[in-house]
């Protein structure tokens, strides 16, 4: 008996994901057929600027009379917008109604749908975005992460795309756009600055690193999501011993893309060699002593407050792939600065 009531749970519970899915999806083929429509009408406006305002206008308010709530002039120009973003990714060539009927019995409206969408709010705030690769970016990252609205938001605000762009060279910027935040090599997972707005410490005069952890594990999904892809977090100061001394790691974190650990030392202050020395040290613990085989070599961070670049690079090997420095910062960053270096970066 009880199996079979799980049985019908799991059943209903499908449905309802269906319903969702289905529904959405045929709401936002809608909402860009409307788009469609108003943009094919606008341009057979002789002043297009008064046309297209009366056109929004006498259509916000017929279909405001028929249907209610959801067609202001704003929402209809937010159709229009979208179209006009979406057009080339969103290929529509057969009858509006006969599309829709079709997706609500096969969920394959036409083969030239996409066969996942993101919620009409998703789209209303990416069609805002005037570069095409950051929107892309946040596209792809929104479907394959499952972002809520919120989250996009501030993903968007904190400039994830210009902080992983100012890492690397163009072709692997135009790749964000086509892949998203693709991980294949340890450099991929680093982050510089790392934003920590979350965890409200901004608020505060001064705190410790023992503050600092704690506000980290009272956040940890928002953390490891801020660290990116793969993280599963495996313990707060973890502890090891050899030589009779005992050591402990900060935080100790397994990424599942690329098969190793990733250990995380948190430093309040300015960043010293020592720092980097006291992880080379842990890292080295973990590849001879927790690493299995056929894992990929630890990856070190130590998260500081403020770095020397030139002293982490003297201080680190050539051709380093397993320690790094990165900065936190509790505030969301200025995107207009991040912008002003990668135009800096395009000119060189």
């Amino acid at each position: 008996m009880i199996e079979l009531s799980q049985k019908i749970i799991e059943l209903i519970e499908q449905a309802r994901k269906l319903v969702v899915r289905t529904t959405n999806t045929a709401m936002i083929y809608t909402y860009y057929s409307v788009g469609k429509m108003i943009v094919e009408e606008w341009q057979q406006g002789s002043q297009k600027a008064a046309y297209g305002t009366q056109l929004l206008e006498k259509v916000s308010l017929d279909l405001t009379h028929t249907f209610g709530k959801g067609f202001s002039v704003d929402n209809l120009e937010n159709m229009r917008k979208f179209y006009l973003v979406y057009m080339n990714q969103i290929l529509i060539s057969e009858n509006p109604s006969r599309i829709l009927e079709n997706h609500l019995i096969s969920e394959t409206a036409s083969r030239k749908l996409p066969s996942q969408f993101l919620s009409w709010s998703h789209y209303v705030f990416l069609s805002k975005l005037d570069n095409d690769l950051e929107r892309k970016f946040y596209e792809i990252e929104s479907l394959q992460n499952s972002w809520g609205l919120k989250e996009l938001k501030r993903q968007f605000n904190a400039g994830l795309y210009e902080r992983l762009a100012l890492s690397r060279d163009k072709q692997k910027v135009l790749e964000l756009s086509e892949k998203g935040h693709f991980i294949e090599t340890s450099l991929d997972v680093i982050k510089d600055p790392l934003v920590l707005e979350f965890l409200g410490l901004e608020e505060k005069a001064g705190y410790s690193e023992t503050e600092l952890e704690t506000a980290i594990i009272n956040q940890i999904e928002t953390f490891m999501l801020e660290l990116g892809k793969g993280f599963f977090f495996g313990g707060r100061q973890v502890r090891f011993t050899f030589d009779e001394e005992h050591y402990r790691v900060d935080l100790v974190f397994y990424n599942r893309i690329l098969r190793c650990f990733v250990l995380v030392d948190l430093k309040i202050g300015k960043l010293s060699h020592q720092d980097l020395g006291q992880m080379q040290m842990y890292v080295n613990y973990y590849d001879r002593f927790e690493k299995h085989e056929g894992e990929n070599p630890t990856i070190g961070i130590v998260l500081c407050k403020l770095k020397n670049k030139a002293m982490v690079e003297m201080t680190l090997p050539e051709g380093n792939n397993q320690i790094f420095a990165s900065k936190y910062q509790t505030i969301i960053p200025d995107k207009e600065q991040f912008l002003k270096i990668l135009k800096q970066y395009d000119e060189k």
